[in-house]
């Protein structure tokens, strides 16, 4: 295993946690509410000949926030990468998203023009571009619903099911404090923020973006999310191992297309 150096960045109302391994050119992967643990078999297999920065987004793990009750959007944990390269004494770098994280990276790219040489957004859930946009705007806030009323467990049967995914997985270990902390903070305050955001077409066609989907996300709304977005800012979307979380079902194989991309 590489070595990796874990940094901490105070800002506004906030002190970021981010790790840095491997050398080569930078490339920032970022997740949204995914933590920089969740893309660590990732940014190994692309440490050798790349600098990889992870990092837990504001609110998420070891990134705390001085308001708890703050909402988390799209602008705002765009503002902190920027604010990281800045750290790094960086002008700009490489970016993969993941899910809420490739939302980030629309903003950044729409924010800070000129920081992103590239941005690969991994099925990205821009609900608001698709034609059943109401539809998905009524089950979001539903789930936040439930989430209040009934739970978090509740509220993320309603998430797997409204997303896609097949039920009937193996329960597996107890969640962790943390786990169960970060999956409140995203149905709380972060959800809504993320899925109601509207990408700057023109900024993005502007930049160098790659909208990247699953081999195995066919039935995930995401998949029509991705394409959607793709078609408006004229790209076809780039085919990655899995589905929507094949970086870490399949680290090796996604770092290898990824590194194609790039």
């Amino acid at each position: 295993m590489t070595t990796t150096a874990t940094h901490i960045l105070r800002r506004p109302g906030v002190r970021l946690r981010y790790e840095v391994r491997g050398s080569g050119p930078l490339l920032v992967v970022t997740g949204a509410p995914m933590a920089a643990a969740e893309f660590a078999p990732l940014a190994e297999a692309l440490a050798a000949d790349h600098t990889v920065v992870t990092h837990d987004p504001r609110g998420m793990s070891g990134s705390v926030l001085d308001d708890p009750a703050e909402d988390s959007t799209p602008e705002l944990r765009a503002d902190d990468l920027a604010a990281i390269l800045d750290d790094l004494g960086a002008e700009s770098a490489d970016v993969f998203g993941s899910s809420g994280g490739a939302v980030t990276g629309l903003a950044l790219v729409a924010r800070h023009p000129g920081r992103v040489r590239t941005l690969v957004a991994h099925e990205p859930p821009c609900v608001e571009l698709l034609p059943d946009a109401a539809e998905q705007r009524a089950a979001v806030d539903d789930m936040i619903e439930t989430f209040h009323r009934d739970g978090l467990w509740a509220a993320f049967a309603k998430f797997m099911g409204n997303a896609g995914f097949e039920e009937g997985a193996d329960a597996g270990p107890p969640p962790s404090e943390q786990v169960v902390a970060d999956g409140s903070r995203f149905f709380a305050h972060e959800l809504r923020g993320t899925t109601r955001y509207v990408p700057d077409v023109a900024a993005l066609r502007n930049g160098r973006v790659v909208v990247g989907v699953g081999a195995e996300s066919g039935q995930i709304v995401t998949y029509r999310t991705s394409v959607a977005l793709a078609e408006r800012i004229g790209t076809t979307p780039v085919e990655f191992p899995g589905d929507h979380g094949g970086f870490m079902a399949h680290p090796g194989e996604f770092a290898d297309v990824l590194r194609k991309v790039l």
